[in-house]
């Protein structure tokens, strides 16, 4: 037998498939983001932001997916820890960026000297998401590597931020069209702020649940049961509004927590 056969890394096909629809996901786009930039307005370039947006949904669906089976098949590899950060900074990195920079933060107006070439500040803005991202998904691989990681993440998962960010995203510029005609106006100054804060919770060291543990066996009572089948139905209902209200009751989960008694020596 060949040596060299014991140093490729081990790939499984199922875990490794779904991370590269989470890449694929993040590919399309960026490709439809391209599109909207070619456009005349936000008006017109409205349609391609959406499709993008639920792109980046369908990445966090694959991202999901990719866990699960490695876990329940008994699969996680260095491989595929390394393969699903690629794709996450992707999917959940440059796609989002890109999405608000062109979308809604376009719109900031700063005084002449902060902005002398115009855009600058949204630029710097969705940078700072991505570079945050960036360093979220290296200090998770670190701590991964030496098992110091513990059973909740630290910091707002990647995911999740980009959904958070896509899905506000999405919320504003179809109130923005309801009520004004897709004029933003401060709308893009709250979303810019929404930005910087969950990008400053990526690397915080604030604890986020990571449910790890809920799987095809996990069990419940029928009052959870009922619980996650109403949130599922209103999702679907008010499609709108409630993959903010998801994305944002995440965000708050840690400060709502109750933190365990410090016990006494």
């Amino acid at each position: 037998m060949d040596s060299h056969d014991d140093d490729e890394p081990k790939i499984y096909l199922l875990p490794n498939l779904m991370t590269a629809g989470n890449l694929l996901c993040g590919f399309l786009a960026i490709l439809t983001i391209f599109k909207g930039m070619q456009a005349v307005d936000l008006v017109a370039a409205k349609p391609f932001y959406e499709k993008a947006m639920l792109y980046i949904f369908g990445a966090c669906l694959f991202d999901l997916l990719d866990g699960r089976l490695a876990r329940l098949g008994g699969q996680e590899s260095p491989f595929g820890q390394e393969f699903d950060s690629l794709a996450d900074m992707i999917s959940f990195g440059i796609a989002p960026a890109m999405l608000v920079s062109r979308a809604v933060l376009s719109d900031l107006s700063w005084p002449t000297k902060l902005d002398p070439e115009g855009n600058g500040v949204a630029w710097a803005i969705a940078f700072i998401y991505l570079l945050c991202g960036g360093i979220r998904l290296a200090r998770f691989n670190c701590l991964a590597r030496t098992g110091s990681g513990g059973p909740d993440f630290r910091g707002i998962p990647i995911p999740m931020a980009a959904g958070f960010v896509a899905s506000l995203t999405y919320l504003i510029i179809s109130i923005a069209e309801q009520k004004e005609g897709l004029t933003l106006g401060g709308w893009s100054y709250v979303l810019a702020l929404m930005i910087l804060g969950v990008s400053l919770l990526m690397v915080s060291n604030i604890t986020y649940p990571s449910f790890k543990k809920i799987d095809l066996k996990t069990k419940v009572n029928v009052w959870t049961l009922l619980g996650a089948a109403l949130i599922l139905a209103l999702l679907l209902r008010f499609h709108l509004y409630a993959p903010s209200l998801v994305f944002i009751g995440y965000l708050f989960i840690p400060f709502l927590r109750k933190k365990p008694k410090k016990q006494e020596v």
